[in-house]
This record gives structure tokens, C-alpha cells and sequence, in this order.
């Protein structure tokens, strides 16, 4: 005789002709059918139930249907070949993605300049001293980009990002804002604290270079 027992429908009350046995089956969520027998010796005999009838259902959604191509989170690190130039992190014109940069950098270029050199320089000249050379070219030629051009190319060729020497200088002439901006924001996706200085962020991370991760890529326009 096999009969519900209360609200569940999992539990089943079963008995047999058979005297002094007890059938108990017990809730499982995984197989709600599993079935443990009490006998007079106080043994519990366990039978194995059918799976679950919605097992296959739930394997067949959860399963992708090609585990082979899986999709890659947009922030995760992306894997580069050797050798192979890496597209800049965010594009020319994305300079509203950092405000308070793009603020500075309107109002005091050789601020935002003078901290990339330092970063890009390793140390080797501080931030004050660029920002100064940054002042006085900007003020005696009127072409502040003929600093901030050659040292766009360094930092491209230093970190293997796209581009060339002519595009380095088209976009400091015609963009000279924009492309601090993108230069800034490029080191400080690397890792970089760009208040800190080079030896400021090598304390932070005691003594390690930074930028060996390749930030994400943001859509936009790149040079």
C-alpha cells in the first residue's frame, strides 16, 4: 500500500504484508525518492531510487551547449601573444571616463604631463622638473606638443601599444588634451597611482614593477 504522508508528496508511507517491517522514505532534494527500510534488528537497508525526473532537465540548462567556447568577462586580463602590439585601454576622445583628469589636464597640462614622464622615465626625472620643461617649451615656441609627443612614443613603445611615431605626433598636435588625457588614464589602468610617482608606487608595491596586467579595452577611438 503506498499512500502521501501530509503536504510533501516525496514522503511516502510503505508497508508491506510482511510483519515487523517498515519502509521510511526520507526528503532528499537531490532524488526525492530514496528509500531507507528499518527491519526488526534495527538495520537500515537503503534502495536506490530512479534520479530525479527533472535531473536531465536541469543538466541540459545548466550544460552550455559547446563547454569548449567559453565567453570572457569584459574587466578579466586578456591574454596577448609575444611580440603582438596591445590596443590602448580606453580611445582618444574618452577623456569624460576620468573628470577630474580631464579637468586638470584642460586647465594645468604640465601637471598631467609631468606625471606621466615620471612614470614612464622610471624615476629618472621627477614630476616637478617635466612639468617645468613641459611650461617653459609651451611658452618660448608656443608647441608644447614637441615634448609630449616623443614621450607618448616612448611610453608606446615601452608598454607595446598600438600605434606609430606619426600618429603620436598627429594626435599631440591636433589633440594635445586628449591624448594627456588618454596617456593618463592608460598608466593609471596599469595599476599606476599617478599622485604617488614612480617611487611612490614602488613602495606601495614594495619594489615591484607595475603594469604587467593588460587592463581591459573600452570601447572608443584609438590612435
Amino acid at each position: 500500500m503506498i499512500k502521501p504522508k501530509g503536504t510533501n508528496s516525496a514522503l511516502l508511507q510503505i508497508s508491506f504484508h510482511r510483519p515487523n517491517s517498515l519502509v521510511v522514505p526520507l526528503p532528499s532534494p537531490q532524488a526525492p525518492f530514496d528509500i531507507y527500510i528499518y527491519t526488526p534488528n534495527h538495520q537500515v537497508i537503503s534502495v536506490p531510487s530512479p534520479p530525479h525526473p527533472f535531473s536531465k532537465l536541469a543538466m541540459a540548462i545548466d550544460t552550455p551547449a559547446n563547454p569548449t567556447h567559453v565567453s570572457h568577462v569584459r574587466n578579466s586580463p586578456r591574454q596577448v601573444q609575444p611580440g603582438a602590439k596591445v590596443p590602448w585601454s580606453t580611445g582618444l576622445c574618452d577623456c569624460f571616463s576620468d573628470v577630474p583628469n580631464c579637468c586638470m589636464t584642460f586647465w594645468c597640462p604640465c601637471v598631467t604631463f609631468g606625471r606621466i614622464a615620471e612614470i614612464v622615465d622610471s624615476g629618472s626625472s621627477s614630476c616637478a622638473l617635466n612639468g617645468l620643461l613641459y611650461t617653459l617649451v609651451a611658452f618660448t615656441t608656443g608647441c608644447a606638443c614637441l615634448c609630449s609627443c616623443f614621450n607618448r612614443s616612448k611610453m608606446r613603445k615601452q608598454y607595446k601599444l598600438e600605434g606609430n611615431d606619426c600618429k603620436d605626433c598627429l594626435a599631440h598636435y591636433f589633440c594635445e588634451a586628449c591624448a594627456l588625457c588618454q596617456e593618463y588614464r592608460e598608466l593609471k589602468n596599469r595599476g599606476f597611482d599617478m599622485t604617488l610617482g614612480w617611487h611612490g608606487n614602488m613602495q606601495k608595491q614594495g619594489s615591484t614593477p607595475a603594469a604587467t596586467t593588460v587592463p581591459a579595452v573600452e570601447g572608443g577611438m584609438y590612435r
